[in-house]
């Protein structure tokens, strides 16, 4: 048996809530519709009540329709240019140049004057982008043969009247600022007041006679192009904005920066709120005049905060220790006790040195002292061995010659000192004249034979008669000892005993009253 299975699908015309709510719906909209007849003159009053209040609110609008430019620069003032010339890459660029913007009037536009990188580096700001699109601000890179890549190269660009004329055509007033200077937003005076000076700037000292300073300065291109058009500066001298002062200042009919008048900037003078500032190398070369005072340090940044952007400068917190707030770093407590501990330190170092050296010195002299010792004991050997190789000498001499025999054996046989001493006196005494006028035992052997000169008496028996110059000697009279240790046959002295002593350096010693010729 199969099984079946069958559906139950409702009818058309059942009743669900959505068909129910269609018709509902259905007839309601025509109920709407079949009074609409009766309510539109009302609907339309109300509407048009309404828009007639809407148009009394909506201000009044007039359109001058002009025709399009395509430069945009012509919504500015072409004789009005404020212009900076650096090909250096400095970070801060970007934000003076906004400053600047803000600060000077709206109808001025800028130039900027760079090289490839500084022109790139700048460029690549959305804020300078859209500065370059409203037509305020352009950036140049001059062409060959220009070149800013030096002050000396910029001094030259700008006391040149080609640059003028080809790249500043139709400008009068030139806002000349550096990457050092800015101008102060909470300034009083507008820059357009400025604009019947024909140079004006930072003074150098009170009594200025051209306050010209170029780092921030207006000036009438109308005055430079007076001075190019007879004048030329020599390469390699005073900067052009000396230059240009030096020849500005006497020409007459000119409105020139003199001293504090016309001073536009601060730069080595102060005065009460400046339109600008001009910090040379950033605040590498501050004058201790205007910077040095913490008060007015303080009482500037104050008024000009805008500084900070080219002030390489330092907050509060992060003062040095021992910071006088005068400009001087004082060396604090501990700084101190370091600096007098390194003092001791080397004290005791050069100490110690001097102690070495002097160490050093004594035992070199010393050294010297041993080495002249042996020296001198090496001297006296050799004078020694060379008196013992004179005195074998001699006696081989002696022996050679044999015995003496003017002298007798007694005589030559040495004594003693005391022997010597007495025997020298009696020998003194014997030589010594006596009251009748004689000398001694020779007055009593006056007629003695004389001895010749080889010791012997005179055989000829002829009696002894007094000779002119010839000593008279005491018997036993012996010749006196050379230098080379042997008698001499020509001069008899005294007794034995009076004989010279040999000294240290080997030379005979005569004993007294026996010195001389004999």
């Amino acid at each position: 048996m199969a099984v079946t299975t069958s559906t139950h699908s409702p009818g058309v015309f059942v009743l669900s809530k959505l068909r129910l709510f269609l018709v509902l719906s259905v007839a309601f909209t025509w109920w709407i519709a079949s009074l609409l007849p009766h309510y539109q003159p009302i609907i339309r009053a109300g509407l048009r009540s309404r828009l007639d209040e809407a148009r009394q609110r909506i201000p009044s609008i007039k359109v001058d329709w002009r025709r399009p430019t395509d430069d945009p620069r012509a919504a500015y003032n072409a004789s009005k240019v404020a212009m900076i010339i650096e090909p250096r890459v400095m970070p801060h660029l970007v934000p003076q140049l906004l400053h600047m913007i803000t600060v000077v009037p709206p109808d001025w536009r800028f130039l900027f004057v760079g090289s490839d990188k500084s022109v790139t580096m700048l460029g690549r700001s959305t804020s300078v982008k859209h500065q370059q699109i409203v037509g305020k601000l352009d950036l140049m890179v001059l062409p060959d043969p220009w070149d800013i890549s030096s002050k000396e190269l910029v001094y030259r660009t700008l006391t040149d009247m080609r640059f003028y004329n080809e790249f500043l055509p139709g400008v009068e007033w030139l806002l000349k600022f550096e990457y050092d200077s800015i101008l102060c937003a909470n300034s009083e005076v507008s820059l357009n007041e400025w604009l019947d000076w024909h140079w004006a700037g930072a003074p150098r000292q009170v009594a200025d006679h051209f306050s010209g300073n170029g780092g921030l300065s207006l000036r009438r291109v109308s005055a430079i192009r007076k001075v190019l058009a007879f004048q030329a500066r020599y390469n390699d001298t005073e900067p052009e904005d000396e230059w240009f002062g030096k020849r500005l200042y006497i020409m007459p009919g000119l409105k020139v920066a003199s001293g504090m008048d016309g001073a536009l900037a601060v730069e080595n003078v102060y005065m009460e709120r400046p339109m600008g500032f001009h910090v040379q190398g950033m605040g590498e070369n501050l004058p201790a005049e205007v910077w040095d005072d913490y008060e007015r340090r303080k009482k500037i940044l104050e008024y000009c905060p805008e500084l900070y952007t080219v002030l390489d400068a330092k907050f509060e917190r992060e003062r040095c220790p021992g910071d006088s707030l005068d400009g001087v770093i004082h060396p604090t407590p501990e700084e101190q006790e370091r600096e007098i501990w390194r003092q001791q330190q080397e004290a005791e170092e050069r100490r110690r040195a001097q102690e070495e050296a002097l160490k050093k010195l004594q035992e070199e002299k010393k050294k010297d002292e041993e080495e002249k010792k042996k020296e001198e004991a090496k001297e006296e050997e050799e004078d020694r061995k060379m008196k013992e190789d004179q005195k074998k000498k001699d006696a081989e001499e002696a022996k050679k010659k044999g015995p003496d025999k003017s002298v007798p054996a007694a005589e030559t046989a040495p004594s003693s000192p005391e022997a010597s001493e007495s025997e020298r006196s009696s020998s003194e005494k014997a030589i010594t004249p006596g009251e009748g006028g004689a000398a001694g035992p020779a007055a009593h052997d006056a007629n003695q034979p004389v001895a010749a000169s080889d010791g012997k008496p005179d055989g000829a028996g002829a009696p002894a008669t007094p000779q002119k110059d010839v000593s008279v000697w005491p018997a036993g009279s012996q010749p006196v000892a050379a230098s080379d240790g042997k008698p001499d046959q020509n001069k008899p002295v005294g007794p034995i005993v009076n004989q010279p002593v040999a000294a240290s350096d080997g030379q005979p010693k005569i004993p007294p009253g026996l010195d001389g010729d004999v």
